[in-house]
């Protein structure tokens, strides 16, 4: 430190690595304690594709079955890898937030702080949300319908093992982000760049644009899954406008 108590340029470069280091070492090991618990994690992982995952039974799906296949020799093996890898990067995500937050909190004021704090929180429950409602929701739907549809009785389905685990990664991924639309709306609104007069001015505008971004995320272009993909997108839209008219409410009107 100098005299004034601060760190050096070279001495918060040495704090960094510190952080980044430590937090490699949380993934690493609740990797390597996801790679290690491999039943469980692909009990996790495959429940969507058999006819008594809770989604299913609570909806009162008739019972299928849909048959994953291997077709690479190192597939499996490079698969669990990389949904362990997955798995501990998730598990260990709170303490990875909370380093970097540790890092950043000392050049914040108090007030600033306490923001952050609140706009950190709000972010990592609502993209936790956002893979939830995949997971229960959009992916078993999307797996059941595409995994069970046939042009023809001649035909089965075999879907492989790495197409699977891929669209759940890339579904759960972007699910996560999409759920971050109040938060930026929230921010947004704070700043007072975002007018929910504006957003309800264009509604139908957004609903275009929801229509086409769902059109792009979705693995597939069937109208079944583009509807399942919209409608959390368009609910958030909604819930998004609600929150910056509360926000407009309670910032003060600059003059």
């Amino acid at each position: 430190m100098n005299d004034g108590g601060e760190l050096t340029f070279w001495e918060h470069l040495d704090v960094l690595r510190g952080s980044i280091i430590r937090m490699l070492v949380a993934a690493v090991a609740a990797g390597v304690a996801a790679f290690v618990l491999k039943d469980w994690l692909f009990a996790v992982v495959l429940a969507p594709s058999g006819s008594d995952f809770v989604t299913y039974r609570l909806l009162g799906v008739e019972p299928f079955k849909i048959e994953l296949v291997n077709t690479g020799l190192t597939e499996q093996f490079m698969i669990h890898m990389k949904v362990a890898l997955a798995a501990g990067v998730l598990m260990a995500s709170p303490y990875i937030l909370y380093l970097l937050f540790r890092f950043v909190s000392p050049a914040l004021y108090d007030n600033e702080r306490r923001c952050s704090v609140r706009l950190t929180l709000a972010a990592y429950v609502m993209f936790m949300l956002g893979v939830a409602v995949n997971y229960f929701v959009v992916f078993p739907l999307t797996v059941r319908f595409l995994g069970t549809y046939q042009v023809s009785t001649d035909v089965h389905n075999l879907l492989t093992i790495s197409s699977y685990v891929d669209t759940l990664a890339m579904m759960s991924i972007v699910f996560g982000i999409v759920f971050e639309i109040p938060v930026v709306s929230w921010l947004l609104a704070r700043f007072g760049l975002l007018k929910s007069a504006w957003m309800g001015r264009y509604r139908r505008h957004a609903l275009v644009a929801i229509v086409a971004v769902a059109a792009v995320i979705t693995p597939t272009s069937d109208v079944f899954t583009l509807t399942l993909v919209s409608l959390p997108i368009w609910l958030l839209y909604e819930a998004s406008v609600l929150i910056v008219k509360v926000t407009e409410k309670g910032t003060p009107a600059k003059r």
